[in-house]
C-alpha cells in the first residue's frame, strides 16, 4: 500500500514527527494530557526533572528545575504549539485533542519489558548461532538441520502472533487516530 500525501499533510505530519522527536518534548506532552485541563509550567517542569532525573521529587534541586524549565519554555513549547499538540495561555498549558489521540504513540514500554524490534533481533541472533552450529554439525546426529529451522520457525511465528494480538487492540487505519488531522492522504 502506498500512501500519498498532499504537500499540506506531509508538511503537517513532518512538523508533528519534528516535534514528537525530543525526549524532553514528549515529556511535556505527556504530562500534559495526564493533567485535568490546564496545568502550570512549573508543574511540568517539575514532573518533567523528575522523570529525567529519576528521582523523587523532593529530592530536584532548584537548579534542575529551572534547567529543566528554561529549556521547556524556551525551546520546547513552541513546537509543541506549532504541531497543534498543546495551548499555552501564559504560564498555563494544555493539551489539543489531537494530543490527547496521540496516547497510543506515547504509551511507555515499561523498564522490565524488551522493545519488539530488539526482541525480533534476539531471536533472530539465536536462530542463526543455532543454524550455523548445526550446519558445522556441532549438534548430535538425532537433531538434524531441518528440526532446527522448524524450532526457528515455530519461535518466529508464535513471537509474531503474540506481537500481533498486543498490538490488535489499537487499529491503526481507524480515522479516529488520525495524526496530522488534514485530508490529503490516499491510497
Amino acid at each position: 500500500m502506498t500512501v500519498n500525501l498532499s504537500d499540506e499533510a506531509r508538511k503537517t505530519r513532518n512538523t508533528l514527527f519534528s516535534a514528537l522527536s525530543n525526549h524532553r518534548r514528549r515529556y511535556v506532552l505527556y504530562a500534559c494530557t495526564q493533567a485535568d485541563g490546564e496545568t502550570k509550567l512549573s508543574d511540568i517542569a517539575e514532573q518533567v526533572a523528575v522523570w529525567e532525573y529519576d528521582k523523587p521529587i523532593d529530592e530536584i534541586t532548584s537548579k534542575e528545575r529551572k534547567r529543566v524549565y528554561t529549556s521547556i519554555q524556551q525551546h520546547h513549547l513552541s513546537k509543541l504549539e506549532e504541531a497543534d499538540l498543546i495551548v499555552v495561555n501564559g504560564d498555563r498549558i494544555s493539551a489539543t485533542e489531537k494530543a490527547k489521540g496521540l496516547d497510543v504513540y506515547l504509551e511507555v514500554v515499561p523498564e522490565e519489558t524488551i522493545p519488539w524490534p530488539v526482541y525480533y533481533l534476539g531471536v533472530s541472533a539465536i536462530g542463526s548461532v543455532v543454524l550455523g552450529f548445526s550446519y558445522l554439525g556441532w549438534f548430535p546426529d538425532p537433531i538434524s538441520l531441518g528440526v532446527i529451522a522448524a524450532m526457528v520457525v515455530l519461535s518466529l511465528f508464535i513471537s509474531s502472533v503474540i506481537h500481533l494480538l498486543q498490538s490488535d487492540r489499537i487499529d491503526f487505519t481507524s480515522s479516529e487516530i488520525a495524526i496530522n488531522g488534514v485530508d490529503g492522504i490516499h491510497d
